[in-house]
């Protein structure tokens, strides 16, 4: 990366998760995040621009003047695009981080005088006469919490389910990194809808629906690499799904629980996880999550080396999914279609390791026909198939075409917040390193701007 394109650019969400600059910024070591910056070309003028700082201030810091001002490293992580919980920001007091409320906005204010003050404060800005006020706009207003509902009826339970559909879509579309906030903040909302009267009916209903808002907080938490916090989510997932009776949540939950541990290669608890959900999931009577956990059985058994049992998960993965009916499965499950089947069972060949030479060429057509199927709206599935379809062409010696699909594979990956998508890369750079061609070596390079060899 030079510093010219570093300058005309934000900084990739990427320099944020290498593990040097994860742990500076966990201290709030401001020294050691600038020369951290400078190593991949972000020079002292762009870090000044970005952070509104002096570039004497710049250089006092590299030097060894401490940041200890919360209002200002709020601007650097702001001004650098830095996610505030990487500095422990998000978590202190909010009376800290919210700019007070104008004693004019205050409930014991009269209305008028509100009014009044309102009304001359967007005169003056509107004619231009109110200069902007750029560093107040960094602060976020105080936090003044929804009032409580008495009594909710069906209305209320839609609009969480209605909201969690939606931003799982952006999970899909974008990372988890672009909704995780909203999904935490939404969950407060929702949750305060417990102390409200409603029937046992409606009672059951929203016990689903904030599992199914854990769930997803869970999922989120997940992707950008907050595994303690994707933990905590999806334990209370798990409880509120059992609270309300249903089993077929309950094994969505389980199968993410695996998920995370398999990217965690901790393959043999993920494995105990995908078998819980096995038992809720015939329960629930549902094939499609028993196939969707056969698949993920599948790529398990294929990393512990038992060939055997993996090619028979695939096969009744393969079996469950067709007699499953797609249009009746629970909305937390329906993803899994077509595509996602042929990716998991391509995955699965993927991992079964070298020398199985019939396996990797099926693994290759499995996972091609799913990319097919991939449009915008499930960007970040895409991402991961490209990169094992990219990843098994360099195996089988297919370089132009696995470099072409690996290159596709790596744009998509800047482009979305999935810290996930960044690690499921270090197979693919393996892959490439072993090729001795100019395409090869870009492609490592490339793949060593977002994933460098310390991750």
């Amino acid at each position: 990366m030079n510093v010219t394109h570093a300058s005309e650019q934000a900084i990739s969400f990427a320099v944020w998760e290498r593990p040097q600059m994860r742990g500076a910024l966990a201290v709030r070591d401001i020294a050691t995040v600038y020369q951290l910056l400078q190593r991949v070309g972000i020079s002292q003028r762009r870090i000044a621009a970005l952070t509104g700082q002096s570039q004497s201030e710049i250089s006092e810091i590299l030097n060894g003047r401490q940041v200890m001002a919360y209002d200002v490293l709020v601007r650097i992580a702001d001004g650098l695009g830095v996610p505030r919980g990487y500095m422990g920001l998000a978590y202190d007091d909010v009376s800290q981080a919210a700019d007070p409320l104008p004693e004019v906005y205050q409930d014991d204010v009269p209305e008028e005088e509100q009014v009044r003050r309102l009304l001359a404060h967007a005169a003056q800005v509107t004619i231009g006469a109110l200069p902007a006020s750029v560093d107040e706009w960094r602060r976020p207003l105080p936090h003044v919490p929804t009032p409580p509902r008495g009594r909710i009826g069906e209305a209320e339970v839609v609009q969480v389910e209605t909201v969690t559909r939606s931003l799982r879509a952006l999970d899909y579309q974008y990372g988890g990194g672009v909704c995780r906030d909203a999904v935490v903040a939404q969950l407060g909302w929702s949750h305060n809808l417990l102390q409200a009267d409603c029937t046992e009916q409606v009672q059951r209903r929203l016990h689903q629906a904030l599992a199914d808002q854990h769930n997803l907080a869970g999922w989120t938490s997940f992707d950008i690499g907050l595994y303690s916090a994707a933990r905590q989510h999806l334990a209370r997932a798990l409880e509120q799904a059992k609270h309300a009776g249903d089993p077929s949540l309950a094994a969505n939950v389980l199968y993410r629980m695996g998920r995370v541990h398999l990217h965690r290669d901790r393959v043999a608890d993920a494995l105990r996880f995908f078998q819980l959900g096995q038992i809720c999931a015939q329960d629930a009577s549902c094939e499609l999550t028993v196939a969707m956990l056969c698949a993920n059985e599948a790529w398990a058994y294929a990393l512990l080396g038992d060939e055997k049992l993996a090619l028979k998960s695939i096969e009744r993965a393969r079996a469950e999914f067709e007699r499953a009916d797609q249009e009746a499965a629970p909305c937390w499950v329906r993803f899994f279609g077509e595509a996602d089947l042929q990716a998991a069972s391509g995955v699965a060949l993927l991992s079964l390791g070298p020398g199985r030479e019939s396996r990797l060429t099926e693994a290759a057509e499995l996972l091609e026909r799913s990319v097919s199927h991939r449009d915008q709206s499930m960007t970040r599935s895409k991402v991961f198939e490209l990169i094992g379809l990219a990843t098994v062409q360099l195996l089988l010696g297919e370089v132009e075409r696995g470099l072409r699909n690996g290159h596709d594979a790596v744009t998509l990956v800047a482009h979305i917040r999935s810290v996930r998508t960044i690690d499921r890369l270090a197979p693919l750079r393996k892959a490439a390193a072993g090729r001795r061609n100019a395409g090869a070596q870009e492609l490592c390079r490339r793949i060593a701007e977002l994933r460098p060899i310390d991750r």
